[in-house]
């Protein structure tokens, strides 16, 4: 498989969200030990439950569409690597913060948590 250049990923809650520059995706499943006598010292598991979040970051635009922590709120988020290929689930944002400075672009970052099954990029 080719590699894929990050220069066209971003952020979609419906609509594209304005300025992000970068976003990061924790897909993590738990592993349960089921050790016993019988496995002579060599630790078993079996898989858990499974889980994502993450977050993503960017300068803050104009008019962008602002995303709160209102976990009655869910979005059908999606993050692109490219034009084609996407994770996407239904996701609650938990964190909203905004950065400024003096010398500095405004920025901000967004927390999310899943709260549905994610799909992982097809292809």
């Amino acid at each position: 498989m080719a590699h894929l250049s990050g220069k066209a990923g971003y952020v979609d809650t419906g609509t594209a969200v304005a300025g992000i520059k970068s976003w990061t995706l924790d897909y993590v499943s738990d592993a349960l030990e089921t050790t016993d006598f019988a496995d002579l010292g060599v630790k078993s598991y079996i898989v858990g439950g499974k889980g994502w979040s993450g977050s993503f970051e960017g300068y803050k635009e104009g008019v962008e569409r602002i995303l709160t922590a209102d976990a009655a709120s869910p979005v059908a988020l999606k993050l692109y690597e490219d034009a084609t290929y996407y994770w996407g689930g239904s996701a609650i944002i938990t964190g909203v913060h905004s950065t400024a400075s003096h010398d500095g672009i405004v920025s901000v970052s967004y927390d999310f948590v899943g709260i549905a099954a994610l799909t992982p990029p097809a292809g």
